[in-house]
């Protein structure tokens, strides 16, 4: 069984990276939103030494509590 690392530039005592698939599944948006909201600094990203976006859980998650739930029908 292969393990997945994550290299970033930020020392990993920050807590988890979560990739912009897996926070835009936490908000339900695409995965192009959560890269413009990084783009705009809504939210903040390290990238990795390939290029890529991550994101602190932490900070997604105390963003979470500020979004409203998405209301059933009735």
């Amino acid at each position: 069984m292969a393990t997945q690392t994550h290299t970033t530039n930020a020392p990993l005592s920050q807590g988890a990276l979560l990739t912009p698939g897996e926070v835009a599944v936490l908000f339900r948006v695409d995965p192009k939103t959560v890269t413009r909201w990084a783009q705009a600094g809504k939210l903040s990203a390290v990238r990795t030494l390939g290029g890529h976006r991550r994101f602190h859980e932490a900070e997604v998650r105390q963003l979470l509590t500020g979004v409203p739930q998405q209301r059933t029908g009735e």
